[in-house]
């Protein structure tokens, strides 16, 4: 078997194995921290996580400048806890990325 030898496809499959489904209440402490980063769910979230962790600052400039991807708001974390909220999350320390995708959509 030959593995890759493209850090970017390693990375993402790494990332894509990290890569799970949390309810929001659970990321409190690190939204309270900070440390959330909600990605538009239009953008892949493995992309997203990729492209920080390698430090890409024009692409992560072009997408906080259109706002697809920014800090977690108060009010939308308001929002995430009274609907009792579960979103996709990966780590990218010190960050968590997460993206709500809203579950009517796949009914």
């Amino acid at each position: 078997m030959k593995l890759s030898e493209n850090p970017d496809e390693i990375l993402r499959a790494k990332l894509n194995l990290e890569t799970s489904r949390i309810a929001w209440a659970e990321l409190l402490r690190f939204f309270a921290a900070g440390n959330v980063i909600a990605v538009d769910e239009g953008l892949d979230l493995i992309e997203v996580a990729v492209q920080i962790s390698n430090d890409n600052k024009a692409q992560i400039g072009q997408w906080l400048a259109e706002n697809k991807i920014e800090k977690v708001s108060d009010a939308q974390a308001k929002a995430w806890l009274d609907a009792d909220a579960t979103l996709w999350a990966v780590v990218v320390n010190p960050w968590i990325l997460v993206q709500y995708k809203d579950r009517e959509a796949y009914h």
